[in-house]
């Protein structure tokens, strides 16, 4: 069996079972197995692959088959160029959130202070202590397990950060902060169902139940924030393609200036932030 033959074998079976992008996801798990570059499998399409590789490629492919993300298969994800380890206790980085992450590195400024709520992964709080200079960074999340992982996605990526068990502000104490972001839950209950089987099935739930409407984690970030911010902090949280208005009316209504709703690149509300008024 060659590489390219394991590869059309296994994408048969993706596409037999409707996998999305079963041609991508049939090689990144090739890919991860083997450890090779995308460049290396074109050069060595023709050899034969390991009998040890190719069973272990075909246990990733079956359950690849049954719906189990790619990123809980190869273990990784990555998030604004960096390496971000995943599994079922942690939402896994999507590409629209790097756009708050974008916006919050406009407004950073050396030895600025960050606290990340919902921290999940940590790839929001890492990319920036990354990314930024001389930044300190808290991560805030209910679940002992994200915060294992985003502990570990620190050390992978080099960076220094706190990492704290909280239901949001509840445990936080070290204040004021320059900045706070947050990717919170933002789906509506009722529709957790209509979800990909990926996300409905393999990724946590509380990471993802925003209740009733998916409003209701901003109804506690946005007012307490206040108490956590210095003046002239700015508060940034991602939302749903369709919450822009209201969450935009939540900052306005407890007092913040130059909010603005950014959106992804698909065109789509992704971002809310304002900055607590100076007095």
């Amino acid at each position: 069996m060659t590489y390219y033959e394991a590869v059309h074998k296994a994408l048969s079976c993706l596409e037999k079972h409707q996998v999305p992008d079963a041609d991508i996801d049939a090689l990144l798990l090739l890919q991860s197995v083997c450890g090779i570059t995308r460049a290396r499998y074109y050069a060595c399409a023709g050899d034969t692959i390991p009998e040890s590789d190719f069973a272990r490629y075909m246990e990733l492919v079956d359950l690849r088959s049954q719906r189990i993300p790619l990123q809980h298969l190869t273990g990784e994800q990555e998030f604004m160029g960096l390496s971000f380890h995943v599994c079922e206790d942690v939402l896994s980085p999507r590409q629209d959130t790097e756009i708050l992450v974008e916006e919050a590195l406009k407004r950073v400024r050396p030895g600025d202070r960050i606290l990340d709520l919902c921290t999940g992964s940590g790839c929001i709080l890492i990319s920036l202590l990354k990314l930024g200079k001389d930044l300190e960074g808290t991560g805030s999340d209910l679940s002992r397990k994200a915060l294992r992982i985003a502990r570990e996605n620190a050390d992978r990526n080099q960076v220094e950060a706190s990492f704290i068990c909280s239901d949001l502000y509840a445990e936080i104490s070290d204040l004021p902060f320059d900045m706070i972001v947050s990717n919170p839950p933002y789906i509506e209950s009722g529709k957790i169902p209509e979800l990909m089987e990926e996300v409905r099935d393999h990724e946590p739930r509380l990471a993802l139940d925003g209740g009733a409407d998916g409003l209701d984690l901003y109804r506690r970030i946005v007012p307490e924030s206040m108490a956590h911010l210095k003046e002239g902090g700015w508060l940034i949280v991602e939302i749903g393609y369709d919450q822009g208005e209201a969450v935009r009316s939540m900052f306005v209504d407890n007092g913040y200036s130059d909010v603005h709703v950014m959106k992804d690149l698909g065109g789509n509300d992704r971002v809310v932030l304002g900055r607590k008024t100076i007095v």
